[in-house]
């Protein structure tokens, strides 16, 4: 067979049609979904008064959240002064909660409490190192009716006492100046009434070590000059510690959140006691008052140490726990206040 007779009989052979690709379906548009919304009731604590019902609160709703709502209803209630708790005798709910986490089904009660008028974390600081310093300056130049009349405005002979001045100065001014550029506050605010009970006792203390240190009979300390600048290095010492470890937790903080995270030893020498103490910043300023109280071997001075070691010992370990409970990798060898001991 030739070639074109081969070529011929190809040509009339017909090709199968091909079938065309199906054409994928569309798709279902996704069913939008539904919002349960949440029904939150308001009832006063003591009275168990039904204040207000908030409905379609959404789920994603926080307590603050809830607080402004009420706060519209209620203006003279902001919501510093609003406690809400799911029940009476639980715990006030934090600010950030949010309300589908909470165990409440789609109708929640909430119990109500005032907390009376709230000042902020930062003027209450304010106020309870202005006091001490002014109290103290009092002293120092011996003001009309504090001493007698022949010792107004006199100044003592004694060196100490002006050192004494001058580092009780520098503390409340240091606070002072942390508590407006380096402090970063976490609570809100506290009530009003606390600020007299606080300020209360940081101004009396203050006056009781200034009457002493100042006062025309004032002796010093028995050891002289040695004993003097011993308790200055411990106290200049112990200021630049507490100064870098606040600095330290300010960098660990975010501006706007709540985040909270771990501190650990930075380049600063200082913050090295981190690896042993979860509060350094209290450790150092109870050395600071240590090293103020060899300085000046003043009694008052010791008692107010004694009272300021219980009180941040109280405090350190406080902060220890919820360390503990927070973060599951927390360093185990750390104490609260002192390393090993406490």
């Amino acid at each position: 067979m030739d070639v074109l007779a081969l070529e011929a009989k190809k040509a009339d052979i017909v090709e199968p049609e091909k079938k065309a690709a199906p054409r994928p379906k569309p798709k279902a548009p996704k069913k939008a979904k539904r919002i349960v919304y949440f029904e939150v009731e308001i009832v006063d604590l003591k009275t168990k008064e039904k204040l207000l019902l908030l409905d379609k609160v959404e789920p994603t709703a926080t307590v603050l959240d809830i607080k402004a709502l009420f706060h519209k209803s209620y203006p003279k209630w902001y919501p510093a002064r609003q406690s809400l708790r799911l029940d009476p005798k639980a715990k006030c709910l934090k600010d950030e909660d949010i309300l589908q986490t909470l165990p409440v089904g789609t109708t929640a009660s909430f119990y109500f409490s005032d907390l009376g008028p709230q000042l902020t974390w930062g003027t209450v600081f304010l106020a309870e190192c202005a006091g001490p310093l002014i109290i103290y300056l009092m002293f120092y130049f011996r003001l009309p009716f504090i001493y007698s009349p022949k010792y107004d405005f006199t100044s003592s002979k004694h060196w100490v006492v002006h050192l004494a001045c001058i580092c009780h100065s520098f503390h409340y001014i240091k606070r002072i100046l942390e508590t407006l550029f380096v402090h970063r506050i976490s609570h809100g605010t506290m009530p009003l009434k606390n600020i007299f009970k606080n300020c209360g006792y940081y101004w009396s203390t203050a006056a009781w070590m200034a009457y002493y240190i100042n006062h025309p009979l004032y002796t010093t300390p028995y050891y002289g000059q040695q004993q003097v600048n011993a308790g200055l290095y411990i106290f200049l010492f112990c200021q630049i510690g507490n100064f870098s470890i606040h600095v330290a937790l300010r960098n660990l903080k975010i501006p706007g959140s709540k985040t909270k995270k771990i501190p650990y030893p930075t380049k600063n020498p200082f913050t090295w006691i981190f690896w042993l103490v979860s509060c350094p910043n209290y450790t150092y300023e109870v050395g600071s008052w240590i090293g103020f109280t060899v300085m000046t071997q003043c009694v008052p001075v010791a008692f107010f140490t004694l009272v300021a070691f219980i009180q941040m010992t109280v405090w350190a370990k406080g902060k220890h726990r919820s360390y503990l409970k927070e973060f599951r990798d927390y360093p185990t060898l750390r104490s609260s206040i002192l390393p090993f001991i406490l």
